[in-house]
């Protein structure tokens, strides 16, 4: 959601029209915080990219994949060396390929579709044999492929682009629709002969199971020939509580989850934000800045209790693009500096009542691969 200078000339101004899109992070993947904190794949997918004058009605496809493989796991900020050393990790591999068809109406507004592709798959000793179990079968995987969460959603440049080319700013809002399966199932094993079928984890999960509400705010500043800044703000309200799926993975949950709000996964909100600068030179563009993803432990609207794993992860955020004769291909690369699973609302409540800090871990990937085309229709 990055934002390249607009210039005097057409030339320029059609070329940036398709280079500004790598600086949006089309992932998610809010296409995802990486890993076991599940950000869905469906957010941050921002609408028209760059403030033009031109006032005719045009339509854009934007196909954006990401992948990530989280396996180190945290509790706050601290790694859990111990459990890849003892091969107790948890390892998700996710793609997330989003599908967004967006409509230009006018100079200052524009409507998308989002449509998010999702293939999972966890691989874990404890949520199938356990993982004391030395068997060399202990380690199982559980998978889930289907449609996400769609989202709708109309943005709108404050400032006349005709007369704001040193810089504007975006609005957006939209929708978030429980479009994706929220209790997707799998087999778990529970030794070589024996399997039942229940919930696959939350964070692979498809979908969450709320109808959500989403905020933008995208902005850009142009300093010289070449050279901007961009800063880009998503938050998607979940003010459901609860989608009634069931964490007790085939098996009935414990007491302590019955008592404590987590017998059944929650509808989180999450965020993201980024910050950078960037610079074009012909038909190549290159851009570097901050991104952060998360999930809060508490949401801005509606309950709190159900089971989630809250975080964020801080990334430095490298990334180009190229403009080819039809379509724009772009490449970015979110590398971890910081990973921090906060005390969930359940984790509180637990410590409180016993008097004994808790406070849960999650897995986190060390980067995420986003690439992609730019297709104007």
């Amino acid at each position: 959601m990055a934002y390249l200078p607009i210039f005097n000339s057409i030339v320029m101004q059609k070329i940036l029209a398709l280079a500004i899109i790598i600086l949006l992070g089309l992932s998610s993947q809010i296409t995802y915080a990486q890993g076991c904190v599940a950000i869905r794949g469906g957010g941050a997918v921002c609408t028209q990219q760059e403030a033009e004058a031109q006032n005719q009605p045009q339509w854009q496809l934007n196909l954006n994949h990401r992948y990530f493989h989280s396996y180190k796991h945290f509790v706050g900020t601290v790694e859990q060396k111990e459990r890849v050393e003892a091969e107790t990790d948890v390892r998700n591999f996710s793609h997330t390929l989003n599908m967004t068809l967006v409509r230009q109406l006018n100079s200052r507004w524009s409507v998308l579709l989002d449509v998010p592709l999702i293939s999972n798959a966890r691989s874990s000793k404890y949520e199938h044999y356990g993982n004391t179990n030395t068997s060399p079968l202990a380690r199982r995987e559980t998978h889930s492929f289907g449609l996400g969460d769609i989202r709708i959603a109309a943005n709108y440049w404050l400032f006349n682009p005709a007369t704001s080319t040193k810089g504007n700013l975006q609005v957006g809002l939209g929708i978030k629709l429980p479009t994706g399966d929220y209790n997707y199932q799998d087999q778990f094993w529970r030794n070589d002969t024996t399997y039942v079928y229940g919930p696959v984890d939350q964070s692979i999960q498809l979908g969450d199971g709320g109808t959500g509400i989403s905020l933008e705010l995208n902005g850009y500043l142009h300093l010289n020939q070449g050279f901007g800044l961009y800063g880009n703000f998503f938050y998607l309200s979940n003010p459901r509580e609860q989608n009634g799926t069931s964490t007790g993975r085939g098996s009935a949950v414990t007491a302590t989850a019955i008592k404590f709000g987590t017998a059944t996964m929650s509808v989180a909100d999450q965020y993201m934000w980024r910050i950078g600068a960037n610079y074009m030179q012909g038909k190549f563009t290159a851009a570097a800045g901050l991104r952060m993803e998360g999930i809060p432990a508490e949401d801005l609207i509606g309950g709190n209790m159900g089971f989630r794993r809250p975080g964020y992860i801080l990334n430095a955020e490298p990334s180009m693009a190229y403009h080819f004769k039809h379509f724009l291909g772009f490449a970015s690369v979110p590398v971890a500096l910081r990973r921090n699973r906060v005390q969930s609302y359940s984790d509180k409540l637990r410590t409180a009542a016993t008097g004994t800090w808790v406070q849960g871990d999650a897995a986190f990937a060390d980067y995420a691969i986003n690439v992609g085309m730019i297709i104007k229709l």
